[in-house]
């Protein structure tokens, strides 16, 4: 996004900061973020800085230790979303589930102030809740050279944008277009038409219209939608209809005013206004069908006791394996201590006001790749699976992933590689994978689940990755018989589900099959139709798969 665009994001969130919520800024430290915070002075003040590691009731208001233990009886305090202004979260890629629903329940409410969050991630796996980018119409992704740094927008008036607010009128085909390109970029979501919709009226408000225009439709869809597109739109088959004749007096009237008739013909610029603004790599290659599970991205969260990023507190009891959080164990105790005969200097603690300290960290991933090489595989597809692998582990290397390799050909599958972090050792198996023969895909899921099983034994967060053609000749039995060899693929395939083990379908036959659709369906998984694709796009989508 351009730096006039991104202030321009700004300027709109200032004209109707209750209706369009806040914004999410993607943008690492530097000189580029440092000027573009000074467009956060066209917000309401004063800014109120939040950072996820404060306590709740720094945040939410709550009892006051200090004030309590002094005077002997419960003394709330305010938290600071009950102050006006401007809310700043920083670090947001650091916000952790509990604190994200209680802020989208603040915003769902109507009780908190415009939302501005400074996300720093640096890559997938570190990024702001989507619950709350969900409830902000804007996210701006800041990836400017210094030399692309602008002047902040100082021509508006804001004042009087905001009382034109109410008075601009809004027409049925705008909402009808706004929709339309919801539904051509796969958006579900209710409120991101209601923030587009809102977003247009304020450009308007703030250009002085009062009613929309074209450029108020297309810079709203640009803002609100283009983030949220999960899809390309389908390629629409029907002709723009035949011009129709006009006389010089309806020629300059459509000049003057543009209305919903105007409006109504420019589906194609508004929808290409949402296509010119998607993120980079949002949609590279066929979109998967499908989800992955929880443990997708990096491996699955796990609670402990000893290391690990803080999480609130819990009540508990004290043993050698717990760590006591003392602050925590006062607060809960300190409402009590009148009613407890406590001693002035004193504080009586109950067993039933231990808080036991909690913290969080991510298990290991392991991605097992099964790979058909049978005869079906024809060579050229198999060598651009090895491609694709070899490619994904450069990936999994660098993350510090380990991976594991599994063939299946002929009768039978066999592990060519146990879950490794070697880089060297897996190209050398990889290379000298051999192709021919049936399709056992049944065995090729037997071997992959049994490798998936004894990662998650060891703790380990366990995703299988099987690229094949789907055609499944030879049975568990080693019988050449395509309906008992599908019958046993898809038995093995609700085994696999059962585990909550995630997986990867990448249908790499000519035409995509829907044996291969349902069975990725039978695994809970993520159905990937790559007919004729090269190495490149193999990789892409499974990294895009993984969130990585």
């Amino acid at each position: 996004m351009t730096w006039e665009r991104a202030t321009h994001a700004i300027a709109l969130l200032a004209v109707d900061p209750a209706g369009l919520g806040g914004i999410v800024i993607r943008a690492r430290h530097g000189p580029v973020r440092a000027a573009f915070l000074e467009s956060l002075s066209l917000l309401p003040s004063p800014q109120s800085r939040l950072h996820p590691m404060m306590e709740d009731d720094a945040i939410f208001g709550g009892l006051d230790l200090t004030e309590t233990l002094r005077l002997g009886r419960f003394v709330e305090r305010e938290g600071l979303l009950s102050r006006s202004g401007t809310m700043v979260l920083t670090m947001g890629e650091r916000c952790d589930a509990t604190l994200a629903a209680r802020l989208s329940a603040q915003v769902d409410k109507g009780k908190m102030p415009p939302l501005v969050i400074l996300d720093e991630g640096s890559d997938p796996d570190e990024a702001t809740p989507s619950l709350l980018i969900e409830r902000l119409a804007f996210h701006i992704t800041l990836d400017l050279a210094v030399d692309q740094i602008g002047i902040l927008p100082s021509d508006y008036d804001f004042a009087q944008a905001r009382e034109r607010l109410d008075r601009v009128r809004t027409s049925v085909d705008a909402i009808r277009q706004i929709t339309e390109v919801c539904l051509s970029l796969g958006i579900d979501s209710a409120r991101a038409p209601l923030f587009a919709l809102r977003a247009a009226r304020a450009n308007a408000a703030l250009a002085g219209r009062s009613i929309l225009s074209s450029d108020d439709i297309e810079t709203a869809v640009a803002f609100c939608l283009s983030h949220r597109a999960v899809k390309f739109p389908s390629p629409s088959e029907d002709e723009d209809p035949a011009p129709q004749e006009t006389s010089p007096d309806q020629c300059e009237a459509s000049e003057q005013i543009e209305g919903p008739d105007q409006l109504g013909r420019l589906d194609d610029r508004v929808l290409e206004a949402a296509m010119a603004n998607l993120p980079a790599g949002l949609l590279d290659g066929l979109q998967p069908r499908g989800t992955l599970g929880a443990g997708s991205g990096a491996g699955a969260k796990r609670k402990g006791n000893r290391r690990g990023r803080p999480r609130p507190s819990r009540p508990g009891v004290l043993s050698g394996r717990n760590r006591l959080d003392l602050i925590a164990t006062l607060r809960s105790a300190a409402p009590w201590q009148k009613l407890r005969g406590a001693e002035a200097g004193r504080i009586k603690v109950s067993p039933s006001d231990f808080r036991i300290r909690q913290f969080e960290d991510k298990s290991d991933r392991v991605l097992i790749f099964a790979v058909d090489a049978s005869g079906s595989a024809a060579i050229a597809r198999l060598a651009e699976a090895k491609g694709a692998v070899e490619l994904l582990l450069s990936e999994a290397y660098a993350r510090r992933d380990h991976v594991s390799l599994v063939s299946f050909r002929g009768q039978a599958a066999q592990t060519l590689l146990p879950p490794t972090r070697s880089l060297v050792q897996t190209k050398r198996r990889l290379a000298g994978l051999p192709g021919g023969g049936g399709t056992p895909l049944a065995a090729g899921l037997v071997e992959a689940l049994a490798l998936a099983e004894t990662a998650q034994r060891q703790g380990m967060t366990p995703c299988i990755v099987l690229l094949t053609d789907g055609r499944a000749n030879i049975a568990l039995n080693g019988d050449a018989d395509r309906k008992a060899a599908a019958t046993d693929a898809a038995s093995i395939a609700r085994h696999i589900r059962s585990h909550k083990i995630d997986t990867i379908v990448l249908d790499l036959g000519n035409r995509p099959t829907r044996d291969l659709e349902g069975l990725a369906h039978e695994m809970d998984g993520m159905y990937v139709p790559l007919p004729r694709a090269d190495a490149r796009r193999m990789s892409s989508a499974v990294s895009s798969a993984l969130g990585t």
